[in-house]
């Protein structure tokens, strides 16, 4: 997560922008654990699929 803001600063001049980026991808949930955060607020046939070699999670469930 110190290579991300490297390459901000020296691509984009903004080194702030991309700490937050891996900042906030660091604090993001796994993809089981927002599953799970899912069904605990109630949805039901929570399921997710992995995109771009687990980069990106889609995530879908069902409130009625």
């Amino acid at each position: 997560f110190k290579l991300l803001p490297l390459m901000g600063k020296l691509v984009a001049q903004d080194a702030g922008s991309y700490q937050y980026l891996a900042e906030s991808i660091r604090m993001h949930p796994g993809q089981e654990e927002l599953k799970a955060m899912m069904e605990t607020a109630g949805f039901s046939k929570v399921s997710y699929h992995n995109l771009t070699a687990g980069v990106v999670a889609l995530h879908k469930g069902f409130k009625v």
